[in-house]
């Protein structure tokens, strides 16, 4: 059971790189579909309503 420093040494490898089309790091190498915008997977940008909370109008 040797845990700590050899476990440290385990991140050569990339699984999300830079997107071409939002330019974030969240384009996946292998499932080829960006997690951010969608991109590989719809040619619409990705967006849902649940991420934007905006807050309820006051009524007085």
């Amino acid at each position: 059971m040797s845990k700590g420093t050899p476990s440290r040494g385990k991140r050569q490898t990339q699984t999300h790189i830079t997107c071409r089309r939002c330019g974030k790091m969240s384009y996946h190498k292998r499932h080829k579909i960006c997690s951010s915008c969608g991109f590989g997977r719809s040619p619409r940008l990705r967006g849902y309503r649940w991420i934007n909370k905006r807050p309820k109008e006051a009524t007085h």
